[in-house]
Formats: C-alpha cells, structure tokens, sequence
C-alpha cells in the first residue's frame, strides 16, 4: 500500500495579501507595499533591547529562576539615533510589528541577506512561530564581524515566510498551558528555567 506525503504550502505575496484580508494573519501596523516581497514581508525593528552585563555576573545559570532576567539591562533608543552592535556581542532586539497567526497557519522568521553580508545574524534558534502565535517577535543579534554595526529603529531588520497547515493544530500557541512568550511586546530574556528546574537529578 502506498502512502501519499502531504507537505506544508508555501505562501505567495498573493496568498499573503489574501490572509491578511480575511484575518488569518494580522499584522499591525499596516505594511506599507515596500515590505512585501514575492513570499515574504519584512518586519522592521523596534527601538528596544535587552543586553547582557557582562561585568556583573560570572556565567548563567538556566536554573536559577529570574536570573537571566536580571542579568539583562533594557535599552531604549531615542527616535533618530543607533544602537551600536559590538564586535562579538549579542543582544534581545523586538519588531516593531506585531503578528497574530490563525491556527493553521504558521511563520518563519529568517534574515536579511543584506545585513547577514555585514556580519548581523538576525535569530540563531528561534525561527519558527507556531499556528496561534500572537505578539512581536523577539530577535536574537549577533554582530559576527570584527567592526561595530549601527542599527537603526524602523529599518528592515528582518522577513516572515508563511505556510498553510494542511489542519487546524489541536492545541495553538497561545492556548497552550506552557507557552512563555506569547503576547509579549518587548524583548523578554530567556525563561529556560522553568524547563531545567524541572530536569530530575540521576
């Protein structure tokens, strides 16, 4: 007996057009014609981050609840100005777009070409956004190079592809009892914790 693999659809800038009017995606604010791309939008970047103080403490401890939290400073940029990536460093960065998928639909967030030829990587792990994911998407930067880069708020920092499910998920994102990040609005540190506090000793 032969059996038929039955693989998630890629959306066009049509399809996409067509979601976003009937409400399985939504994206605020409205994206200008100059974000869309044949199969994908850009999101641009919002003007907060999150940085590590590096002086302040010896390592991280994914165990210690509310102590990546802590580590991290935010920053906000003021309209106008940069935020100067260092050589090496890493930082939390949010979209200035917020995004609401139906639940079944899901989104990849992948980066800009331009930006990764300079060094910038967008996201290291977290390129997936499941069906029922609502809020903005944190970014994970890294400036690979040897020279500073400066980022601007509002500038395209990053794109979404989408695919249609051939289902519904039985249980989306934001229904879920454990999801950590859903509906967030700023770029929030890692919430490793919870998972590792629950790992049992052999």
């Amino acid at each position: 007996m032969s059996s038929t693999k039955i693989s998630a659809m890629v959306l066009s800038d049509i399809d996409i057009k067509r979601y976003l009017a009937e409400g399985k995606i939504r994206i605020e604010p409205e994206l200008p014609p100059e974000q869309y791309g044949s199969c994908s939008v850009d999101f641009r970047l919002g003007n907060e981050f999150s940085v590590f103080e590096h002086s302040r403490f010896a390592f991280i401890d994914p165990r210690d609840r509310g102590a990546i939290q802590d580590m991290m400073r935010t920053i906000v940029v003021p309209p106008g100005e940069p935020f100067i990536l260092q050589p090496r460093d890493f930082c939390l960065a949010i979209t200035e777009e917020r995004l609401e998928l139906a639940d079944d639909v899901l989104g990849r967030l992948e980066g800009r070409s331009s930006l990764g030829r300079i060094g910038i990587i967008v996201h290291g792990t977290a390129g997936l956004f499941d069906p029922g994911w609502t809020g903005k998407a944190t970014l994970e930067l890294s400036n690979l190079g040897r020279v500073p880069v400066a980022l601007y708020p509002g500038m395209r920092i990053c794109s979404f592809t989408f695919e249609q499910l051939t289902t519904p998920v039985s249980v989306p994102y934001r229904a879920k009892p454990g999801n950590k990040y859903a509906g967030q609005t700023s770029p929030l540190a890692s919430r490793l914790s919870g998972e590792v506090s629950q790992v049992k000793e052999p």
